[in-house]
């Protein structure tokens, strides 16, 4: 299943300058797995050594929170669109 994931400004650097890719998966887990092998930075930028996201990214498919549906094992469907948007200090 291809997923198109949103990468925000504040990470492209990570992702060689990308504001989006392209990512096979059925599950939230999948698609980052398949992220960070493409992207390693964005490994430890957005994950913890246990491989849990770390507290201050939030990570949406389809617009819809993963805290709220089933975290990590939340199932993205072919086409979706997952959004990962870290919390930003600031005001």
């Amino acid at each position: 299943m291809s997923v198109l994931v949103k990468i925000p400004a504040q990470l492209r650097a990570a992702a060689g300058g990308e504001s989006q890719a392209e990512v096979e998966g059925g599950t939230v887990q999948e698609v980052l797995d398949g992220l960070f092998d493409r992207f390693d930075e964005l490994r430890t930028r957005l994950a913890d050594d246990d491989g849990s996201l770390r507290r201050f990214v939030n990570v949406y498919v389809a617009g819809e929170d993963i805290r709220f549906l089933d975290g990590l094992q939340t199932p993205v469907d072919d086409g979706s669109e997952v959004t990962i948007l870290p919390a930003v200090a600031g005001g």
